[in-house]
């Protein structure tokens, strides 16, 4: 067992209140995490600009080449941990242990933020539109172009109140420091090993200890994280994300609502896209806000669905440990079966079918003793409009929906990743001037296909800077 302390700017703290971290399998306690509280973050905001005022001391370039070696030093190093060492199979045991996510998609999701932090140059150079990051770091300059141009910081550093269940999503963050930004990181109750290895592998590399701060603890923390912070983002559920939309301080992140859209004029070549429709729903066990909810279609709904259930339906649970376990673990007691239970309530409507009933073996719901699982789910919408045609669910759960054509943009709602299989350029027109649809993909694209050199949900250059006009008189005459 580890102890993992607070970080106050870099410093370790430790706090009387400590939070156990337990193995979900086997209620082992594997990390005790001292805990911060609201009152203690709110005093330490007050040195949020020393941390900006630190990194400027860097070019964002030197900052570029310092998360470049933390590339490494995170996804193969072994590297400090509270009071102990760590290295990635630690890491990664640990993570799954207590997410419930099996161990090879902990070690997946390792890759991906090594993938972003040593290509972190050219993410930049995409995010910003090819724009030369020394304007970001001095406030104005010439675009190639020879237009005057500047750039002001909406904040000295960002604040993240982070989620437990998927540990992809600390790639948003992870340009922040080469910005010269600090970081206020409030982890998931069970997940608090990427920030703090994330940190220990910054630190390795040269980026100095005063810029980041973690904090475990409770609402409270969360709470004073967004408070406290000129700009943060949180992750959470559509309460979360209606709670806090509009305000320009705060980027929430809530359920993606990802489809399939097949196009009239391909739909009758269904059985060419169904291995992509089932990665599309499967993959990291359904758990990112990338994976495919709804798949919708004009016509050969039912044969889809039935198609999909035959090869979703007897997908089961296998040990964590397993390197092709397909499904991740419901480790807070009682979520699972609330979540089936909702299931249970959307297929009383006459319009919905459950198909991959027929080719499980048991119950949609697996209890164990400390643990739940959810294994996955089709259902087939003959009406568009039902309510459960447009869920989503932290588990494999897709709903193949019958709509017409010309109906399903008034219908789909709201979507984060959209891959339309069309060549109808009417339809891929209005596609694109959807907006309600964040990141579209035209053509044979899963929704869990990522090009990490454009945003899938928000711009963060765009959140953290502003531009602003900026003229600059000439020197005096001589």
């Amino acid at each position: 067992m580890v102890e993992i302390p607070v970080l106050r700017w870099g410093k370790p703290y430790e706090s009387l209140e400590k939070d156990e971290v337990v193995h979900f399998e086997t209620g082992e306690t594997l990390a005790q995490v001292h805990q911060a509280n609201g009152g203690m973050i709110q005093m330490d905001m007050r040195k949020a600009q020393r941390a900006r005022d630190i990194l400027r001391e860097f070019s964002i370039d030197d900052l570029i080449d310092k998360v470049g070696k933390a590339a490494d030093l995170y996804a193969e190093g072994t590297l400090p941990i509270g009071d102990g060492q760590q290295t990635p199979a630690d890491f990664c045991k640990m993570q799954s242990a207590t997410t419930g996510l099996p161990e090879h998609m902990c070690a997946g999701n390792m890759k991906k933020n090594q993938f972003v932090l040593k290509n972190m140059r050219e993410i930049l150079d995409a995010l910003t539109r090819g724009l030369p990051l020394d304007i970001l770091a001095k406030g104005y300059g010439m675009e190639d172009r020879g237009v005057m141009v500047s750039y002001q910081a909406n904040a000295p550093v960002l604040g993240l109140v982070l989620p437990s269940n998927s540990p992809g999503v600390h790639t948003l963050w992870m340009p922040v420091i080469p910005l010269q930004m600090g970081l206020v990181l409030k982890p998931g109750p069970q997940e608090p090993w990427t920030p703090y290895r994330m940190a220990e592998a910054f630190f390795a590399a040269g980026i100095p200890r005063e810029v980041i701060s973690i904090y475990p603890g409770g609402a409270d923390c969360g709470a004073a994280v967004l408070a406290s912070c000129e700009r943060a983002m949180i992750f959470g559920g559509l309460p979360t994300v209606e709670r806090y939309h509009g305000d320009p301080r705060v980027q929430p992140h809530g359920p993606g609502f990802s489809k399939i859209i097949l196009g009239d004029d391909k739909v009758d070549d269904w059985e060419k896209y169904l291995d992509l429709m089932v990665d599309s729903v499967l993959v990291n066990s359904g758990r990112s806000c990338i994976s495919c909810s709804g798949i919708w279609v004009s016509r050969h709904g039912k044969e889809i669905a039935d198609a999909l259930a035959q090869r979703l339906g007897p997908v089961a649970p296998l040990p964590a440990t397993h390197p092709e376990s397909p499904l991740a673990a419901f480790t807070v007691p009682g979520m699972a079966e609330a979540i089936s239970n909702q299931i249970d309530q959307g297929i009383k409507d006459p319009s919905v079918t459950e198909v991959t009933a027929k080719y499980r073996d048991g119950e949609r719901l697996v209890k164990n003793e400390r643990c739940d699982f959810l294994r996955p789910t089709v259902l087939h919408c003959t009406n568009s409009e039902t309510e459960i045609s447009k869920a989503e669910y932290m588990f494999p759960f897709v709903t193949v929906v019958d709509c017409p054509e010309d109906q399903m943009l008034k219908r789909m709602g709201q979507t984060l990743v959209c891959s339309a299989i069309t060549e109808n350029e009417k339809l891929q027109q209005q596609l694109l001037d959807a907006t309600f649809i964040d990141r579209l993909n035209i053509g044979e694209v899963k929704t869990i296909a990522l090009n990490w050199l454009q945003p899938h949900e928000g711009n963060i250059i765009d959140f953290l800077f502003r531009a602003r006009a900026f003229q600059n008189s000439p020197p005096p005459a001589h």
